[in-house]
């Protein structure tokens, strides 16, 4: 049997995969080739990320496919019921990058306070001519201990966001839909342990008190955060984006950040990627990744044998 992983594999799933026998396609295949490409080479299993997009009509064209797989966590680019009702099996890796990403909120936060995303852009331009003024222009950074984080959000990968403000001595508010309380626990070096409950508030509430907010949603209909939702935070407050695009209204949080309404905000996720607005990438009050969360090497080696483990339970 064979396993196209068009968005890419670890090598640890590779080779998982190729002890129990399949065949592993790595090629990389352009969106409209898809379906001929699935057919001619008879694929079984079909593995993407976020770029390749798996519609009715790929799923109704490929008669060959028996199990479709995302590796992170959002399936929003796989039309999921319609490939279950199909008879094929559908799966993603939900805890893989958890980790991952909530490190790279505390990078955007970190940097976010002391206005390193500004500070990386000016000093090659500025820092031979202007030190001492750019040295005064970012001399009011903040310290995150003692702030609230709100997570809007309060999944995996918010209970991990929660590990690390906890950790970093920071007051943690929560809000979602689903999760009424989650048990955060920290496991340290040495094999100590400490739990902290969390209870989940409304959304207005997170808001109002938070000092920061962070997105752990999936893809809405609507805008999670948008230009009233806006009004509710801080002055002071910063606002981080590593869910997905679309949750954010860029234009309002643009509108904020201009009337200092906020003090700054970080986006890994874009309404229009993979061409994110103008407006977005130039604005200095940003701090700005392309969507890579869940690109560290740890994820990605185990997104990979999580996968394979899922494969072979199901064709095996």
């Amino acid at each position: 049997m064979k396993v196209l992983a068009n968005d890419g594999i670890s090598q640890s799933g590779i080779d998982a995969l190729e002890h129990a026998g399949f065949e592993v396609i790595t090629v990389k295949v352009a969106q409209e080739q898809l379906q001929s490409y699935i057919n001619e080479h008879e694929v079984t299993v079909l593995l993407v990320r976020s770029a390749t997009q798996v519609r009715k009509d790929l799923i109704d064209q490929c008669p060959s496919l028996k199990v479709i797989g995302r590796g992170g966590v959002g399936m929003d680019n796989i039309d999921v019921q319609y490939a279950r009702d199909k008879g094929l099996k559908v799966i993603n890796t939900p805890a893989a990058s958890s980790a991952s990403v909530a490190e790279l909120v505390f990078a955007h936060l970190f940097g976010g306070v002391r206005y390193l995303y500004d500070a990386n852009r000016n000093m090659p331009l500025e820092g031979e001519s202007s030190f001492k003024q750019l040295k005064k222009a970012y001399a009011s950074g903040r310290e995150l201990r003692g702030k609230t984080l709100g997570i809007i959000g309060l999944g995996r990968i918010g209970q991990e966001v929660a590990k690390i403000a906890i950790g970093c001595g920071m007051k943690v508010i929560a809000a979602d839909s689903f999760v009424e309380e989650a048990t955060i626990t920290l496991d340290f070096y040495d094999g100590q342990s400490a739990e902290f409950k969390l209870k989940a508030q409304e959304v207005k509430a997170v808001l109002k008190e938070s000092d920061f907010v962070t997105l752990h949603v999936p893809a809405q209909k609507e805008y999670v955060i948008g230009a009233k939702e806006l009004e509710m935070m801080k002055d002071t407050a910063g606002l981080i984006n590593a869910a997905r695009g679309g949750v954010v209204d860029e234009v309002a949080l643009i509108d904020a950040l201009e009337q200092g309404k906020l003090a700054f905000a970080a986006l890994d996720v874009f309404e229009n990627e993979p061409t994110p607005a103008i407006k977005v990438l130039m604005n200095g009050k940003l701090s700005l990744s392309p969507h890579i969360g869940a690109a560290t090497l740890e994820a990605q080696d185990r997104i990979g044998t999580e996968l394979a483990e899922q494969i072979i339970s199901i064709l095996k």
